[in-house]
């Protein structure tokens, strides 16, 4: 009996023991990035208290973004997709109509310096940003109008989501990190001038009143939500950029006096 009892223990622990080294075998199942919303790669923006006072905005001083001129803008639809629902990188730009105190900068650096996001006039002229800690801030005018530029420096390609106002800006439905974007290809820049209305054309930004705002008038926007520009950069899944190459080493080709024939 006491015999049968100690085989029943080994039994026992010999198989405690083999589920307990099992190995985890990690799932090779790929998920849609499509479907998926994408989680956010930085923790929120500081709140209020820990903004310096300086840079509090009254309730007197906020500004939001309404629908200007229209514009010229044509778009095309393409297939790309991203190489991961992580976004790479993004950051927020507080504005109002109050001079805001920080470092004066002219341009935002994103994805590892590759991303160059600044804000403009509508004669392209750069608008100054100020940097306080990780916040970022532009003193704005009610009345001027603006376009956000994004320039790329690397080989490969990123895809651009932005928001003005907590509104998409490609078809002013709630902003999310998940929405599709622009894509900015390799060594190229590109400008949004405004809220896109159809394939060729757009509704130029323009500060105004928080009332006037395209946020406060809309289905989809809240006035709470105005006086904030968001930019989310994914790289996406494209062929790399490949130089064409100079076969006639440095020299110029000759010129050719009868190039139609």
């Amino acid at each position: 009996m006491n015999k049968s009892k100690i085989l029943l223990w080994l039994s026992l622990c010999a198989l405690i023991t083999a589920c307990s080294t099992t190995k985890y075998t990690p799932s090779n199942d790929t998920v849609s990035l499509e479907t998926q919303p994408a989680p956010s790669a930085k923790p929120a923006p500081r709140p209020a208290s820990m903004t310096s006072k300086q840079n509090q905005v009254r309730s007197d001083e906020r500004l939001g973004t309404k629908w200007g001129d229209d514009l010229n803008s044509y778009v095309t639809q393409v297939d790309l997709k991203r190489l991961s629902n992580r976004p790479m990188d993004e950051t927020q730009v507080r504005y109002a109509n109050k001079q805001f105190s920080g470092r004066s900068i002219n341009s935002i650096s994103l994805a590892a310096g590759k991303v160059s996001f600044s804000i403009v006039d509508d004669r392209g002229r750069i608008l100054p940003l100020y940097r306080d800690g990780q916040n970022y801030y532009l003193s704005a005018i009610d009345g001027q109008s603006y376009q956000l530029r994004y320039s790329n420096t690397s080989n490969q390609t990123f895809e651009i989501v932005a928001s003005v106002d907590g509104l998409d800006v490609l078809d002013g439905s709630r902003a999310s990190r998940s929405n599709s974007g622009y894509v900015l290809r390799p060594y190229s820049s590109f400008a949004i001038e405004g809220f896109r209305k159809s394939n060729s054309s757009v509704a130029s930004f323009t500060f105004s009143r928080p009332k006037d705002a395209y946020a406060a008038n809309s289905a989809n926007g809240s006035v709470q939500n105005t006086g904030v520009i968001g930019t989310v950069v994914y790289e996406l899944k494209a062929p790399q950029y490949q130089p064409a190459k100079n076969s006639n080493k440095g020299y110029a080709p000759a010129p050719n006096a009868f190039p139609a024939d």
